[in-house]
């Protein structure tokens, strides 16, 4: 849905087409406080279904008539001194029928509000002593669960590259509103892997403290730190389950995720995505982490880095491992980055693609390859698929063919960066699978880097 005048896109994009807000009895209903939705406080401790519809409405303004009837008549009426954003392909057209409270309360000096209505979450702001400095935020919580439900952005300070002088990259600082099934919080930098999480205190409302979070500016300045939070389920819904939720400058945190290396041959059941907890994960996230800054825009809801091959390189340099990290929107969509992590030094970037199911539930086979300089000088085309392929072909400037699922075979070096016209793919890629179908490269095997 287009969003109304006045309002912008999460990334400060320009307004788009006008929306009319609506009206009638349905939305007049709507906007009664006292019609407000109110969950009960341990809901969430006995239901199949965790997600935001089981947060208690907390806060110690829950009861203010006014400071609700005030949320509830900007986000209808929107006037042009509420300042607005959405994420993008979030609805900002007025509630039809009741939203639930979620939390009414004073965070840093601003009186705040937090709102569910069906697939959104809209977020309300006002100076804490009276209604000024107002402010709206909408984002889409699709199909949201025990993870992806289990915090929302209550404030921030400092701004994107706003020197914070805490280590943070210069991103400034937020609290969070945790979900009532969080037991315990933390703070932990990706950058740093054998770091632990560090305790975040959170009152009895669900509030946190104050923590750092990353430069998500898309600056050039340096990627210091990439703070996260370290999150763990209560023990009343699941076992031992923390997972790591990452601050994008959005409402909502992107829970980030985790997929190994194939284990065994393709006759072995696909990996899943695992929590980004572990050694291995941390591992693999450490040298994509400041990448996170590319989906600043908005409507990401999860990252999973897939470690999708592993290869070994030629003239003796040590053995590679492939990735692919996607990230997945609230709507649907998705994009990825395929790189070539090397025995050292930053990853290479192999291959992007937007709009696509590649690396997701629903694009499990991934081919890719790239033009790699050896530490001898000599120049290869570099493949590899993931679990279920089984032979590989490269025709065009390189001719070449692999039994399994990599190919290494000796290159043209790439023409010079000033000649002219763009780089040309080393060869055309084609991955055999087991089940005998085959499939093509993501974006073509494409000239590398020194």
């Amino acid at each position: 849905m287009a969003l109304a005048a006045g309002i912008l896109a999460a990334d400060g994009s320009a307004p788009r087409p006008e929306a009319s807000p609506l009206a009638g009895p349905a939305v007049a209903g709507a906007l009664d406080p006292a019609r407000l939705v109110r969950v009960p406080a341990e809901a969430w401790a006995d239901t199949a279904r965790v997600d935001f519809t089981t947060w208690p409405a907390r806060g110690s303004r829950s009861a203010d008539r006014g400071l609700l009837a005030r949320a509830l008549a900007a986000w209808a009426s929107r006037p042009r001194e509420v300042a607005a954003t959405a994420a993008p392909g979030t609805a900002t057209d007025a509630p039809l029928r009741a939203p639930q409270l979620l939390y009414a309360g004073n965070v840093a000096g601003r009186a705040l509000v937090l709102l569910l209505d069906g697939d959104r979450v809209v977020r309300y702001g006002e100076a804490a002593g009276g209604p000024r400095g107002r402010e709206l935020a909408f984002a889409r919580t699709d199909e949201a669960n025990v993870t992806t439900a289990a915090a929302l952005t209550l404030s921030r300070s400092g701004g994107d590259g706003g020197g914070s002088g805490d280590g943070s990259g210069g991103g400034g600082r937020a609290r969070y509103l945790l979900a009532p099934w969080i037991a315990k919080a933390g703070t932990r930098d990706l950058l740093r892997t054998g770091d632990a999480a560090k305790p975040l205190a959170v009152s009895a409302d669900g509030v946190t403290e104050e923590t750092a979070v990353p430069r998500t500016d898309g600056g050039g300045g340096a990627c210091a730190a990439w703070p996260v939070l370290e999150l763990t389920s209560s023990a009343r819904i699941v076992e031992k389950h923390a997972f790591v939720l990452a601050d994008l400058g959005a409402l909502a945190p992107v829970h980030l995720t985790y997929t190994p290396l194939p284990d065994g041959p393709a006759a072995v059941a696909a990996r899943q995505p695992r929590e980004a907890t572990g050694p291995a994960a941390r591992a693999a996230w450490a040298p994509v982490a400041c990448r996170l800054r590319e989906y600043r825009a908005g409507g990401v809801r999860a990252v999973n880095v897939w470690d999708f091959a592993e290869s070994e390189l030629p003239d003796r340099a040590g053995r590679a491992v492939w990735t692919c990290t996607r990230a997945s929107g609230w709507a649907g969509s998705g994009e990825v980055l395929v790189q070539l992590r090397l025995p050292a030094g930053p990853p290479q970037d192999v291959a992007r693609s937007r709009e696509t199911a590649a690396c997701g539930r629903f694009g499990q086979h991934l081919l890719a390859g790239t033009r790699w300089r050896s530490p001898a000088g000599r120049w290869y085309l570099l493949a590899a698929g993931s679990r279920e392929v089984v032979g590989i072909t490269a025709a065009g400037a390189v001719r070449a063919e692999a039994t399994g699922r990599t190919l290494a075979a000796p290159a043209p070096a790439p023409a010079p960066v000033s000649a002219a016209g763009p780089q040309g793919p080393a060869a055309t890629l084609t991955g055999r699978l087991a089940s005998g179908v085959r499939i093509t490269a993501v974006d073509g095997a494409r000239g590398g880097r020194d």
